[in-house]
């Protein structure tokens, strides 16, 4: 694996570890659930077709928006194991700017291990996730300038 943790923001680094730790997929997809159970309350208002996640079979919706430069999303899912994703990449982007987030190759998900215990739909949805979440810190960029 070429993927070296220490290029990865530090929170997302943590869960990558925490998913290495775990050895086999039920292990994985239970730590997905747990992040979900933790991921806030997403406002109804917030369920619009702006904030919808193109290209997921679940629905997906993520919201972003600055403080002190850095990049504040939530999300939610109708899918718990979705939502475990977006929750997974709330959590490893949290405190970083528009730019770091931009930079971030979605290839960190090879090192957590799940890339082989997802479906294919659910690995494009983690894609399609990563992708609009990237989308929303550059507009959040943008509306600060």
């Amino acid at each position: 694996m070429s993927l070296s943790l220490d290029s990865l923001p530090p929170a997302l680094a943590k869960i990558v570890q925490r998913f290495q730790r775990a050895s086999d997929p039920k292990r994985r997809y239970e730590q997905l659930i747990w992040y979900a159970q933790k991921l806030p309350e997403f406002p109804e208002v917030d369920k619009t077709p702006e904030n919808k996640v193109p290209g997921c079979v679940s629905q997906v919706y993520v919201t972003a928006s600055l403080d002190n430069d850095k990049v504040v999303f939530q999300g939610d899912s109708d899918s718990q194991l979705t939502k475990g994703l977006l929750a997974l990449l709330i959590e490893g982007t949290k405190e970083l700017t528009p730019t770091e987030i931009c930079e971030l190759k979605p290839d960190f998900i090879q090192a957590t291990g799940l890339d082989i215990s997802l479906t294919p739909s659910r690995a494009n949805g983690f894609y399609n996730i990563f992708k609009t979440m990237q989308k929303k810190a550059l507009e959040c960029d943008q509306e600060s300038k």
